[in-house]
């Protein structure tokens, strides 16, 4: 590779990585994007509110948080916060701030029953911001410069949405689907990074078929460049990925081949979900799994919300969502879970990857979250992502961890924790503002009247309001 090349990917990589952490003022935003805007000011106080801060700390009640030019500039008892007499006050008695949420599985694009594919470039943004997701990362892509041209829409102000972290297409083996970058040698691998990398991407999502001579290539070529490499695996296990250096692993037990003992290298056995949903999710095999995980620092992505729907005997018809979705994609899902509460898998393999998450958590593993908008449709952007917060209290965490793994854990896989992911003195103003206590009340993770962003207020049911009877459709 040319050295004018090298540099020009460096450039890029670096600029991507600036981007979502730059401060977006209420004046750098068109008059669209303004539109959802219910509190502005450059300074703002949300006086008398509950705080739950994503550091893993207590419920602090009766707090002040003072936002100031698209920072937090202090968090505290109300009473011992000096308000300057500029400031926009807001007595928020009974609500709840809690951290901007982190989506690490958070696609741009949405599928539903009958493998329908649709790009949700209107409708995904608006509902993941309503929905107080901040930032998201792709994780994979079906038309990737559509993700780049949105992600640089967003940051310019013209169009409204999170912070947008962007994955390359998914890289696979010679079994990937048509828009799936199909690798079978290392030589490819290393070049598919490199492009990507000069394209703007700061991630690689390795897919199911992909070998393992190819995901250490990808492995190394990434790290090279300065970026990094997750995985929805089958081929190689999650075992061996962590060997090869793989910096994440998407969804969890039930994609993990390392649960089927005679796995031959590099071929993915089938009806893994069943296989290893019928494994202990605490067994020795969990627990080397865990192990190799957590020692090597490996986060893991939940995506509890997209799971949940193939299983009988969930609560999963949203009226949200189905007002949301467009009518004839509504008929098919509702369809889909009628067919799927008669004959669908054992409710018992969801139970097992909540056991195998918490016990991720127990042993000191990185958990963090994404709704994945994918499968029979029923997990929407952003939706997903509140009902992530909802199962995970079912696992058995705290509301105070939940917090933690939807909010501060992601922004430490992306490695912006030092700016956003926590309620915290000089972290950029990324917050929800949610009507209730998630704590004692977990579907109160629904109620969200602002989302902050960048300081800036947004009004969450207009945004989502922008999207009724869209979804599926753009």
């Amino acid at each position: 590779m040319k050295m004018s090349r090298v540099l020009a990917a460096f450039a890029a990589i670096a600029t991507v990585l600036a981007d979502p952490v730059a401060a977006q003022s209420y004046g750098r935003l068109s008059e669209e994007t303004r539109a959802y805007v219910a509190v502005q000011g450059p300074t703002v106080a949300l006086e008398h509110v509950r705080v739950i801060d994503g550091t893993g700390g207590p419920v602090l009640e009766d707090q002040t948080v003072l936002l100031r030019d698209g920072r937090i500039a202090a968090v505290g008892p109300a009473a011992s916060i000096d308000v300057p007499e500029d400031a926009d006050r807001h007595d928020l008695g009974g609500h709840t701030v809690i951290p901007g949420m982190v989506g690490m599985h958070d696609h741009l694009f949405y599928t539903a029953v009958g493998g329908r594919r649709v790009q949700l470039g209107y409708s995904a943004p608006r509902l993941y911001l309503g929905s107080g997701v901040t930032t998201v990362r792709t994780t994979g892509s079906i038309t990737p410069y559509a993700d780049v041209h949105l992600r640089d829409a967003i940051d310019r102000g013209d169009s409204p949405g999170p912070r947008i972290h962007i994955t390359a297409p998914y890289i696979t083996g010679s079994m990937g689907a048509p828009h799936q970058a199909r690798v079978t040698s290392p030589e490819q691998a290393r070049r598919f990074v490199e492009y990507w990398a000069g394209e703007g991407a700061t991630w690689v999502k390795a897919y199911t078929s992909i070998g393992s001579a190819e995901l250490a290539a990808a492995i190394e070529e990434a790290h090279r460049l300065g970026l990094r490499v997750t995985g929805h695996l089958c081929s190689v296990s999650f075992q061996e990925a962590v060997a090869l250096g793989i910096d994440n692993l998407e969804h969890g037990m039930l994609t993990a081949s390392d649960f089927v003992p005679e796995k031959e290298p590099d071929r993915c056995p089938g009806n893994i979900m069943q296989r290893a949903g019928s494994s202990d999710p605490t067994g020795p095999i969990a627990q080397e799994t865990i192990e190799a995980m957590v020692e090597a620092g490996v986060g893991l992505t939940a995506t509890l919300s997209v799971y949940e729907a193939f299983f009988p005997d969930r609560d999963v018809v949203d009226e949200r969502t189905l007002e949301l979705m467009a009518p004839d994609l509504r008929e098919a899902y509702l369809d889909e879970r009628g067919r799927i509460q008669e004959m669908g898998p054992d409710p018992e393999h969801f139970r097992t990857e909540l056991r195998f998450e918490k016990a991720f958590v127990d042993a000191g593993g990185l958990l963090a979250s994404g709704v994945d908008p994918t499968g029979i449709g029923g997990a929407l952007p952003g939706f997903g992502n509140q009902r992530n917060f909802e199962l995970l209290l079912e696992a058995g965490l705290t509301p105070v961890q939940a917090v933690q793994v939807v909010s501060a854990n992601g922004a430490k896989i992306l490695g912006v924790d030092d700016e956003l992911g926590t309620v915290e003195a000089g972290k950029i103003a990324d917050l929800i503002v949610l009507s209730g206590d998630p704590a004692s009340d977990p579907s109160a993770i629904r109620a969200v009247r602002w989302v902050f962003k960048d300081g800036v207020g947004y009004d969450s049911r207009e945004l989502i309001q922008a999207t009724r009877g869209l979804v599926g459709v753009r």
